[in-house]
Parts: structure tokens; sequence; C-alpha cells
């Protein structure tokens, strides 16, 4: 073909795949379909982000709000029940004192008071020493995981500041991820290729840190919890049970003395082994008038009575005689 001439028929037309023609056809697609931007992708992705972090937020408070809660109360019932065990240690310190005084009451006492006292203090020496047992099994039951919860909230606030540190540190590379889009705009899919990814990664593993840290930490309490309440419950019962026991034991050698014996014991004292005889002879000795009156009476009525009978057995023997007499003659 000649310049300016008519094409010709035999020329191939240009290929689709040259240069020419796929910038041709590629911007032509792209107008029939756009796709977003990568400004707008990484504006999307960091929203994205942005509204992790406040979800994290959330959980953080409430993590936080959850660890001091258990540090307030628990650090309460700790002193609580420390203040407990140290009045129970205190009951028993008294109980000591009371037994030794009643020792040293019985030994003045009459033999079956004596015997009483004794055996009543004896079992009540014995309950103090389940009281003993309660105090120690308290301590180190109760008082002690109270106590070591301490150490426990220590740990955990530690992981939360581990955590905070993450999404701090997260949220700082966000803020310098939209400083660096603003500033330069050409190299927005860069950002969005390497540094959004890298924050995402970093989001998510803080997410799970968190879920785990605040899911261990309930389940822990409220195991504790219940381990601390029953062994609190089952020691106070068995330190009960003895006590029913003991006081049973304690009220019936109490209601077993003999009153009426110890009293005849204790009237006996008082007086000397011939204190009987005299007192009788006294008693003879000492009458009243009337009663002096009253006996010269009867001693005069006995008097009159033998004489009448003497006097009676005189006639008769006389009457016998002379009938006697008569029939002699």
């Amino acid at each position: 073909m000649e310049r300016g001439g008519t094409p010709s028929l035999s020329r191939p037309p240009p290929s689709r795949g040259g240069a020419g023609g796929g910038r041709w056809l590629v911007s032509k697609e792209t107008e029939r379909t756009p796709s977003p931007p990568p400004s707008r992708r990484a504006a999307a992705a960091m929203m994205m982000l942005g509204r992790g972090l406040d979800a994290r937020d959330n959980q953080t408070r409430q993590i936080q709000d959850a660890v001091s809660n258990v540090e307030k109360h628990f650090g309460e019932l700790c002193q609580i029940f420390a203040g407990y065990v140290r009045k129970t240690a205190r009951l028993r310190d008294k109980a000591d004192l009371l037994v030794n005084e009643i020792y040293a009451y019985a030994a003045t006492e009459t033999p079956n008071l004596k015997v009483g006292l004794k055996n009543f203090a004896d079992e009540f020496s014995r309950l103090q020493d389940y009281r003993q047992a309660e105090v120690d099994r308290l301590e180190a039951k109760v008082v002690e995981p109270l106590k070591s919860y301490g150490t426990i909230v220590k740990l955990k606030r530690d992981d939360l500041k581990a955590t905070l540190t993450a999404k701090n540190r997260e949220a700082k590379q966000l803020s310098q991820l939209e400083k660096t889009r603003q500033r330069n705009p050409s190299d927005r899919h860069i950002i969005a290729e390497s540094e959004l990814q890298r924050a995402s990664l970093d989001a998510t593993r803080t997410t799970r840190q968190l879920e785990e840290t605040i899911d261990n930490f309930e389940k822990q309490k409220i195991k504790d919890i219940k381990n601390i309440f029953s062994e609190f419950i089952t020691i106070e019962m068995l330190f009960h049970g003895k006590a029913l026991e003991i006081y049973t034991a304690a009220y019936q050698n109490i209601q077993n003395i003999d009153e009426n014996e110890d009293l005849e014991v204790f009237r006996s004292s008082l007086y000397p082994p011939d204190y009987q005889s005299r007192l009788d002879i006294v008693r003879a000795n000492s009458k009243s008038p009337l009663q002096r009156t009253g006996s010269l009476k009867s001693s005069l009525k006995t008097v009159q009575i033998s004489s009448s009978t003497t006097r009676k057995n005189e006639e008769e023997e006389e009457e016998e005689e002379d009938e006697e007499e008569e029939e002699e003659i």
C-alpha cells in the first residue's frame, strides 16, 4: 500500500493483545465495572479497625471492673474471716481458763459435786481440742485461699497491662497509618497491603487474649468461691456436731451429782463425831416449863394409879383372910 492510499485488505487488523488495543480495552472494562479505589478500601479497613478498638475498649473496661470488684470484696472477706478465726482462738483461750478454774473449785467441794465438776471440766477441755482443730482448718482452708487471691489479682492485672499495651500500640499504629495515608496519597495501595494487614492481625490476637483472660478469670473465681464456702460450712458442721455430743455428756455429768448425799456429808462435817450423843442429853435437860408440868402431872397420875392398885390388892387379901377364918370356925 502506498502512503495516503487506501489500506490494503491483506493487512491484518491490529491485535487485541497489542499495546494500544489492550489499553483501550482495559480502560473500557474499567469504565463499565468500576471498583473501589485503594483510598476507599484503606478507609474502610481503618474504620473496621476503629470499631474493633472500641469493642476491645469495652471488653477491657469490663475486665478491669471485674478484677477491681474481686480485689475489693475478696479483700474484705479475707479480713472478716481472719477476724472470725482470731475470735474463735480467743474463745478457746477463755475456755481453757474456765476449765482451770473449774478444776480448782472442784478440789474444794464435797465428793459428788467434786466428781461431777471434774467430769464436766474434762468434757469441756476436750471440746477446746476440737475448737483448736477448727481454728487450724479455717486458717488453712478459708483464710489462706482468700489471702492468695491477692497474688491472683496481681497476675490478672499484669495480663490486663500487657493487653492494654498491645491495644495502645495498635491504636497508635492506626493513627500513624491514617496520617501516612493523608500525607502520601499515592502510596495508599501499599499501606492497604502491608500496614493494615499487620494491624488487623494484631487486633485479632489482642481480642483473643482479652476473651481468654476474662473467661479464665471468671471460671477460677467461681470455682474458688464454691471451694472456700464449702470448706467453711464443712468445718463448722464438724465442730458443732462434736460440740453437741460433748455438751450432752457434760450435761449428764452435772445431772448425775447426788445433792442429798453431798448435803449429808456437809452436815456431818459441821459437827464432831460425839456431838449427837451430847445433843440428846442437852435436849433432855432443856425442856420448857410446860413440858415439865406435863411430866409432873403424868408422874403423879402414875403414882395415884399405883397407890390405888396397891390398896385394892390389900383389901382383897384381907377379905380372903377373913373368909379363911370363918371357914375354920
